[in-house]
């Protein structure tokens, strides 16, 4: 069953976020993430609160390959570049079969 990684995310320091971006993908596609969207101008909030502007949507096949992905070494080496960068919020949600 596939899995989502849904991404708020307010970028502060577009170069160092760069280098983030610059291997986020060779990291995904060993887990087989496909990049879903990814918002190139503010979300659009149509009930409640967003937290932060932009949204990144990821899809996994399956809830442990999206684990896999989030704690593989390479992947929380890069992701230092995000967490001086930007503020994030980032949540796993299963799929519906």
């Amino acid at each position: 069953m596939s899995a989502y990684v849904v991404t708020q995310v307010e970028i502060h320091d577009r170069k160092e976020y760069q280098k983030y971006l610059d291997g986020f993908l060779l990291v995904s596609d060993k887990y087989g993430g496909e990049l879903l969207t990814t918002s190139g101008h503010e979300t659009l909030v149509l009930e409640g609160e967003w937290a932060y502007p932009r949204t990144v949507i990821m899809r996994f096949p399956s809830v442990d390959a999206a684990r896999n992905w989030y704690q593989d070494p390479e992947y929380q080496k890069l992701s230092e570049h995000r967490y001086r960068a930007s503020s994030a919020n980032m949540v796993l949600v299963e799929g519906i079969t």
